[in-house]
């Protein structure tokens, strides 16, 4: 399953920051708890309604988004 099946932009929700699955909960949170030490294990505890593909796919989002901007940046 790629990112794009389970990262979601809605303009309305959270500012139309990219969530997870429709929820609330958006990428940067994600990366934010994996960024403070947080494992994977711990944020399922936490978050129950997230599950394993969903951290996956916000590491994923995040490296795309970076390959896009690095690429976009050289080209200039």
């Amino acid at each position: 399953m790629s990112y794009q099946e389970i990262i979601t932009i809605e303009p309305d929700k959270r500012g139309g920051k990219p969530c997870i699955r429709r929820m609330r909960i958006t990428v940067y949170d994600v990366l934010g708890w994996l960024a403070t030490g947080m494992s994977h294990a711990e944020i399922l505890e936490d978050f129950p309604e997230l599950t394993e593909a969903d951290i996956r796919a916000c590491l994923e989002f995040a490296a795309d988004r970076d390959h896009r901007l690095v690429a976009s940046v050289g080209a200039a």
